[in-house]
């Protein structure tokens, strides 16, 4: 938004005051983060109970005279975007602000706060506590809103349907003493391991939102039910499949409990150790082919988000150089590069109950970073990032890459740590031959990252001492058209004639390797024909099959040939 668009907003919020959903704060520069905290739960809360698009948390405006005063909270706007790690580090499910805004009015800086309403079914907690608002006021969220909000959707939400007739038998012995020691891991300041383990099965089940009061739920026989209970979830098939595709064939199901199957299907993946060799140096960097976090937060992703009505099963196919995996239903709330660079949060979810259990359960660190976190750490494994397929609008296909694909794109990676996740994702998409916006094509060529022009835009690579990698860079980068022009004239001065063929022996490898064969037949015939409109050559053949002779022999050489070409 806009300065004047805020300042606009501004005075329209300043005009209602403060209600259940707009709180403002003069705020001191050391105003308590634990208090933001507190109003960002009930102000996300109220938000999604009046179905609003945000929730303001304003600081600069005294709330007695309701005059805009002014603020010196984190007057640093690196230390006031940092805010936004802070809040979501202790909100349950992790959020954090849609945007922090500074704005410049006449009385003074304001900041302003964009709280993003609670997810549908799913109240926001701060450290532990859930926070509602009382006209003006910040109060506890009592029940009567609690249940409101966790009622959304529970008709359209399949995994918090109760399963008839099933009962805490039909909790695998091993995935239930898991879940007890990964819901203490997650509340080690709450909870005990020997606390958590002391509670009555139903107790620990429903605090970890795995059944509701006592009965059980679809979400907790995907994630802790035993395998000779899947049926229960019949017609949908509770399933993951491992097909290895290449150079073998070879397949595995794995039924729930998923908490624990993940990692099982995770181990039948071949996970060698890639060797990199970082540039200008003789000690290569060993990485795995895949990264065990980034696998396990995409594959608990798709079970969180697949569409169990469409009756499919998330499948895992494992390629030489690339892992696919594919599940039912189309990508949910936005788009996956909205995610990628960590700039939204989700709001609304396919699997509500299953996604909150899951978070519980550790196996979502977060329902907003799990897209950016895998960029991340492709990033820092200097690794092509995840590719999302969305063609099909009732699958979503995720491909993560266990190889490099263009060694300019880690080269840079190894040597320039400090790149932004940004131009990282832009730099991406330019090794996998994509386009990308114009203002990041000026961003990374003022940064001489990338080079060449449109559509054949490449990595600008690391020029190293090693003439082997010099090489690559000239055959990567190519020559000017005047180049090629002498080699043909100094071929046809010592030949005297050539066929198309004799030229396309003589430039096809001698151009930039980043052309296609296509591009390169195109290339030779336009050099060609710019030496035929300059009279410097003529077609001594037929039209269908050109023998090409120099128009006027050169008797000083091609340079003085070719001196106004």
């Amino acid at each position: 938004m806009l300065n004047g668009d805020l300042l606009g907003l501004l005075d329209r919020l300043v005009a209602g005051w403060e209600n259940e959903i707009v709180e403002f704060k003069e705020a001191g520069k050391d105003y308590s983060t634990g208090r933001v905290g507190e109003y960002f739960s009930a102000l996300s809360n109220e938000a999604n109970l009046r179905g609003v698009e945000a929730g303001w948390l304003v600081f600069g405006v005294n709330d007695k005279t309701r005059r805009v005063v002014g603020t010196s909270y984190r007057e640093s706007n690196e230390r006031l975007q940092s805010l936004k790690a802070q809040i979501a580090q202790d909100t349950e499910p992790s959020v954090t602000f849609r945007a922090i805004h500074e704005v410049n009015h006449d009385g003074g800086r304001v900041v302003m706060m964009e709280v993003p309403p609670a997810p549908d079914g799913i109240p926001i907690s701060w450290k532990g506590h859930y926070y509602a608002r009382a006209g003006e006021s910040l109060t506890p969220l009592g029940l009567d809103k609690l249940d409101q909000i966790r009622a959304q959707g529970l008709s359209r939400d399949w995994s918090a349907v109760v399963v008839p007739e099933a009962t805490v038998d039909d909790f695998d012995t091993e995935a239930l003493s898991q879940a007890r020691r990964a819901f203490a891991r997650k509340y080690p300041h709450r909870f005990t391991e020997e606390e958590v383990f002391g509670w009555p099965v139903t107790v620990f089940t429903d605090r970890a939102r795995l059944t509701s009061n006592g009965q059980v739920t679809r979400a907790s026989l995907l994630l802790i039910g035993k395998r000779e209970s899947a049926w229960r979830l019949s017609p949908h098939p509770a399933q993951l499949t491992w097909s290895l595709v290449e150079p073998n064939r070879a397949y595995e199901h794995f039924s729930p409990p998923f908490l624990l199957t993940t990692h099982w299907l995770y181990r039948r993946i071949r996970n060698v150790r890639l060797r990199l060799m970082r540039p200008g140096t003789l000690q290569p960097v060993e990485v795995a082919q895949y990264d065990e976090r980034i696998v396990l937060e995409a594959l608990h992703n798709a079970i969180a988000h697949q569409d169990y009505t469409r009756a499919g099963r998330v499948l895992v196919q494992e390629f030489a150089d690339r892992l696919v995996l594919t599940s039912e239903g189309s990508f949910f709330d936005g788009l996956p590069e909205q995610y990628a660079a960590g700039g939204k949060s989700a709001t609304r979810y396919r699997n509500a109950t299953l996604a909150q259990a899951m978070v519980e359960l550790g196996m979502i660190d977060t329902l907003s970073f799990g897209i950016f976190d895998m960029h991340d750490r492709q990033m820092r494994r200097y690794l092509p990032m995840p590719d999302y397929d969305l063609t099909d609008l009732n699958q979503v296909k995720l491909t993560l890459h266990g190889s490099v694909v263009d060694e300019a794109y880690t080269d840079l990676l190894m040597t320039r740590t400090d790149l932004p996740l940004t131009d990282v994702l832009a730099l991406d998409r330019v090794q996998k031959r994509l386009p990308i916006p114009d203002d990041a094509v000026r961003r990374l060529r003022r940064q001489n990252l990338i080079e060449g022009r449109r559509p054949n835009l490449r990595v600008a690579p690391i020029v190293a001492e090693a003439t082997a990698t010099r090489a690559g860079y000239i055959h990567a980068r190519g020559q000017d058209d005047l180049h090629y022009l002498r080699l043909i004239v100094d071929y046809l001065t010592q030949f005297g004639s050539a066929t198309r063929q004799d030229i396309d022996d003589l430039l096809r490898d001698k151009l930039s390797d980043t052309l296609t064969s296509e591009q390169k037949a195109r290339k030779i015939a336009n050099l060609l024909t710019k030496l035929r409109r300059d009279g410097h050559i003529r077609n001594s053949g037929l039209r269908s099959s050109p023998v090409w002779t120099l128009a006027n022999r050169p008797d000083d050489g091609p340079e003085s040939f070719l001196q106004n070409s």
